[in-house]
């Protein structure tokens, strides 16, 4: 909801000063016959302002690794991503000429996208090209419907006293941020300490508890999971809201503090901590005073639902700064494999957004569901570039043959 501007602009101001991941649709068809169209002049993208990415056009050739690429999967990625983009002018025509495609080889989609398409190299505002690429994916966890001995965490829906304030339109200098009523005046929401210190705050939003609380604090990191019941029964679960207040890293934080070196820092470096230190466990997860709350999903998605409001790719979807790189864009990727020099040259689409997911050339890779997912995601800090792909303005079929 948005709170209408009967509140006072002091009041907001001073929330912002205190405060600091849907729904699903159907694949596009591939089948309609192609139509040729005269295409207009190509669109052109420049440089910005630290709002926005330094955009530099670049050749196809300039993109190592493109020709050797199975795009194939990215393709069925972005098809998901037109179902949202064949909505907005500046990628209707392209989305309608994908949906026209019909012969799906490699060599094919290759021309589309060389055709259609201009790759534009995204830069950091000091022209810089390198970023960082993290990783994530879909945990598994085991819980209940009902809490117990052995599960007493439990996982909250997003509670009706929580507003989402926007005062936009009106005061666009304003971000949009959340609060709660305490009387008149409006305040921060409750950060994650003071949740997990009083139940009562949210008693009746709970749906689901699990039994590791290290197990759903990254569950809250990565926004998506799976929760496994008793009976085998399997719960897809997904982003619904947050509580408002800043991202911080706990395993910055650890390095700072001098409880892990560096190169230790990982999913697999923390968890390895709270073992080993659980009296100094909770005070460490509360430090990040984000809270996500969660939905329970259709168990018939192919995949948890990003930002974008469509299901993710598992090895094919990205999360972006929506600042940088259009929701919804293909992107190609060159980077490495997680702790290793080996080339990771592939077309992505940028399918989520992260609260962590800050600067212009900055990537959370997808790696799917399961262990191998987790162990990839876990450890995957690599540099890399990005080439986003945007419509050139050709709108005429590129496959007369088909």
């Amino acid at each position: 909801m948005k709170i209408q501007s009967t509140f006072s602009l002091f009041a907001l101001v001073l929330l912002l000063n205190a405060c600091s991941v849907e729904k699903m649709t159907s694949p596009v068809a591939t089948d309609k016959p192609a139509e040729s169209i005269t295409p207009p002049p190509a669109k052109q993208s420049s440089a910005a302002s630290p709002e926005n990415p330094i955009l530099k056009a670049n050749e196809w050739s300039a993109l190592t690794g493109w020709a050797d690429d199975d795009i194939r999967p990215a393709w069925d990625a972005f098809l998901h991503s037109c179902i949202v983009l064949i909505k907005q002018p500046l990628w209707e025509e392209t989305c309608s000429a994908a949906i026209s495609v019909k012969k799906l080889d490699n060599a094919t989609l290759r021309h589309f996208f060389e055709t259609y398409f201009v790759p534009h190299q995204v830069l950091n505002a000091d022209e810089s090209d390198e970023g960082l690429v993290t990783g994530y994916y879909e945990p598994l966890l085991q819980g209940s419907r009902q809490p117990s001995k052995r599960y007493r965490y439990p996982l909250h829906t997003a509670p009706d006293g929580l507003l989402i304030i926007d005062l936009g339109e009106i005061y666009p200098e304003l971000k949009v941020t959340r609060g709660r009523l305490e009387g008149r005046k409006i305040i921060p929401y409750y950060t994650r300490a003071e949740i997990r210190n009083n139940p009562e705050i949210l008693r009746s939003h709970e749906f689901l508890w699990v039994e590791d609380k290290v197990e759903l604090f990254f569950l809250q990191i990565q926004g998506s999971g799976r929760v496994v019941l008793e009976n085998g029964e399997i719960l897809k679960i997904g982003y619904a809201e947050h509580n408002g207040h800043p991202y911080s890293s706990i395993g910055k934080l650890l390095v700072e503090r001098g409880e892990l070196l560096l190169e230790k820092a990982s999913m697999q470096g923390i968890k390895q901590w709270g073992q080993e230190n659980p009296d100094k466990l909770d005070d460490l997860l509360h430090q990040n005073s984000r809270y996500i709350f969660f939905r329970e999903l259709s168990p018939d998605l192919s995949g948890p639902v990003g930002s974008l409001g469509v299901p993710l790719t598992a090895g094919r979807s990205i999360a972006i700064d929506p600042r940088a790189v259009p929701q919804g864009a293909p992107v190609f990727l060159a980077t490495t494999w997680p702790n290793t020099d080996k080339q990771l040259q592939r077309l992505m689409v940028a399918q989520d957004t992260g609260s962590a997911i800050k600067g212009n050339v900055r990537v959370d890779f997808f790696w799917g569901f399961g262990l191998e997912a987790a162990n990839q995601a876990g450890k995957m800090k690599q540099k890399g570039k990005i080439w986003v792909l945007m419509p050139n303005g050709h709108t005429q079929s590129i496959v007369a043959q088909q």
